[in-house]
């Protein structure tokens, strides 16, 4: 999994890169074709925004989360995108169901 971290308005720390390589561990565990994944953080007065953009073989996923806390914004950001990633490895399991198949040649 190749992650690109940038910041717009905001000097992206080692810290920050390594909690948010920390927090994507779990979707790479739950679903190993991503491919590319595009963190941009940005500050916007009181808002701290966070965004991903994830590439999969042949899709493009995209989330994003605003929190008063850059870290809780990573979190929160990292919940919604392990779940899109989830509903997406689900769609391509359900896609071939057995019953469907049963069905259609009885």
């Amino acid at each position: 999994m190749n992650l690109k971290v940038s910041g717009h308005h905001l000097d992206v720390t080692p810290a920050i890169h390594g909690y948010i390589e920390e927090k994507l561990a779990r979707v790479s565990r739950h679903f190993d074709q991503v491919m590319d994944v595009d963190i941009i953080l940005s500050v916007n007065k009181l808002d701290q925004k966070a965004e991903a953009k994830v590439h999969l073989s042949g899709k493009d996923l995209f989330c994003e989360s605003v929190d008063a806390d850059m870290y809780a914004a990573i979190d929160s950001l990292a919940d919604k995108l392990d779940r899109v990633v989830l509903k997406h490895k689900e769609r391509l399991v359900n896609h071939h169901n057995k019953d469907s198949i049963r069905r259609a040649e009885g």
